[in-house]
Formats: structure tokens, sequence, C-alpha cells
């Protein structure tokens, strides 16, 4: 998950002026209406624009990495025409897909029609289909991009348990210390403490550095808010700011760990088997190499408090809705490990 912040004057809509020097680039694009923030989504400045000739959505890159901005949209305009559902940007008139204005970059996109859908609403079939389209995007951008050796940064170390310890010391310190404590506040306190615990029981089950499935290029950041569904089928794939070179099965454990999670803390683990199914037969992904993704995002989790950072460190408070049911799944994951596992490989 993003772990980046952004300044108050990067929540603000574009205001006139930049619409309107944005909107003359391209051909016949109409006269901005109005502009509205895109309420989902926790750091992406994204915007509903309507003009005199149709919706589109305008993205506000916030990194201004032109190169690695033009990159996604190449990738992107490749997938579609694999049929990959995708928003591909829409070219100004000179060809261009991104507009630099004021210092900022930004992308026009067509509005697509649709809405976000949790695991929760996801029949089994439907779930196997979620599982297909990963590994379909996988396979394709096999296919359309090729690593180069820069691409190809080593995998991050697993998580220092040592390192681990002393940030929960840290963040309990914090959380103690607050003179009007809420239920957040004990909640967490109780969950720092616990996850401790489990630490010192497995801290022995460090994924070694060598057991690191095979790595390609990936969306980066797959989860319901960043596939939009019309009626029951997925309409778009949006939001490839984090597209790169990773391990790619440990992507579909990430976005498994988000789509069919309950909110007590469980997976549901009939839907994570059809799911899992269907990405091995798309990708050929072999039980090990699953299995070895399954250990790393486990162990990943175990050791994971940026929820937690962001409220006492950061004193930023949006991904406090995350926290109990992502605080639970370390908990009962770590009980139920294998037959996690087994979900994933069976």
């Amino acid at each position: 998950m993003p772990r980046s912040h952004v300044t108050s004057a990067e929540k603000t809509a574009p205001d006139g002026e930049t619409l309107s020097a944005l909107l003359r680039r391209y051909d016949g694009p109409g006269e901005a209406v109005s502009c509205e923030r895109v309420a989902e989504g926790l750091l992406n400045r994204g915007y509903r624009l309507a003009t005199t000739r149709g919706r589109f959505f305008l993205k506000h890159h916030l990194d201004g990495d032109r190169a690695a901005i033009d990159h996604q949209h190449r990738v992107t305009k490749q997938l579609e025409e694999l049929g990959v559902p995708v928003a591909p940007a829409v070219p100004d008139a000179d060809g261009h897909t991104v507009a630099v204005i004021g210092g900022r970059c930004y992308a026009l996109h067509p509005w697509v029609d649709g809405r976000h859908r949790a695991g929760g609403e996801l029949t089994a079939a439907q779930s196997s289909r979620l599982g297909g389209l990963l590994g379909r995007v996988h396979a394709c951008l096999e296919q359309v991009v090729v690593a180069r050796a820069a691409d190809r940064q080593p995998p991050e170390a697993s998580a220092d348990p040592e390192y681990t310890f002393a940030l929960i010391d840290r963040l309990l310190t914090l959380t103690r210390g607050r003179r009007r404590r809420d239920p957040f506040d004990e909640l967490a306190e109780h969950r720092l403490v616990e996850r401790r615990a489990l630490l010192e029981r497995h801290a022995h089950r460090r994924p070694e550095a060598d057991a690191i499935p095979a790595a390609g290029w990936v969306h980066g950041d797959f989860h319901p808010l960043n596939l939009l569904y019309r009626d029951t089928e997925p309409a778009a794939i949006v939001d490839w700011d984090r597209l790169g070179v990773q391990p790619r099965a440990e992507e579909a454990v990430r976005a498994a760990a988000i789509f069919f999670v309950r909110p007590g803390g469980p997976l549901e683990l009939d839907k994570v088997r059809p799911y899992a199914r269907a990405y091995r037969r798309a990708t050929g992904a072999g039980a090990a190499e699953m299995a070895a993704a399954v250990h790393r995002v486990w162990w990943e989790r175990l050791n994971d408090f940026w929820m937690l950072r962001w409220r006492y460190q950061d004193g930023d408070r949006r991904a406090d809705p995350l926290f109990p049911a992502a605080a639970a799944l370390a908990v009962w994951w770590t009980r139920e490990y294998e037959a996690v596992r087994d979900a994933f490989c069976g």
C-alpha cells in the first residue's frame, strides 16, 4: 500500500485557467463545465471533468515523472489492443498523453461508468474470473513490455523482526501517550502487543533471501478501488502508477488478501481457491511459486504497521478504517497458515 503524502495545495482541483489551458491541447473536447474530486482512493488525485462535449477522468500525477507516466500510457494502450479492460490516456492534438501545466503533470482519460466491487460481492465464479483477469494482465504485460536489466531491481528483503520490535515500541509509546484516548487507540494498543507476541513466536520463520517467486511486470496496486465493474463484469483496471517489475505471484496473493478479507479478519477461502486456480491457469504459476508468495506476503503482513504510522507518526487518519480488518487478518492468517497456503496452491 502507498505510504507517501501530499500537500494541501495538491488536494485542490485545477482552477479554470488550468483547465482551459489543458483542454486547448485536445481536438474538440469542449469547454469545462465542472471538475469534481473523485472521492475514492487514499492518494490518487483524480477528478470527474465534465465539458460541453462529454465527460472525462482527469488525473493529476503527483510524482511528475514524465518518462514513467509516458511508459504507463504506452503500456496500457498496448494492453487495450490485447483486449485487457483498461482506459488508456487520450492523446492530444500532437499525440501526447501528458500535459505539463504550471509545473504539474496531467492526463486525460475517458470516463468509465462503473462501480467498485469488494470480494464479498463476488460469487465463486466471479472470483475465478477475477483471478483469471489478473493472470491475463501479467501474461499480457510479459508480451508487451521487455524488461531491461535496470528494471529488474532485486526485490526488497523481507522485514527484519528486530526493526519491527523497535517500531512496535515506538508506536506503543505514541498510542499510550495520547491525552484523550478513543476506541481506536485501545484497539491499536491491543493489536501492537498481540503482534509483538506473535513475532516473538514466529521470528525464526523469516523468509530466506533466495526464496523469491519469479519476477515480472505487474500492475503494482491491484485492489477493489482500482477495478471498475459494469454490472458483473470488469470494465476497466485503473491507476497504473505502480507499474513495475516485482514477484508476480506476490501481487496475486496481496490482491486476494484485500479483495477477500472479511470485516473480522478471515479470508473467504472458498473464493480464494477459484481465484488462485484461475490465476495459476492464466500464468502457469506452480504450487511452489504460490507457496513462496503466500509465505512472503504473510510475513510482510505480520511486520507491517503503515496504517498506524500514518495515524500516530504523520497525523493522517485516512487509513484508519482499513486497520481493524487488516490487523485481524494478520492474526487469523498466522493461526490458519496451512489452510491459506492450501487455498492458493491446491
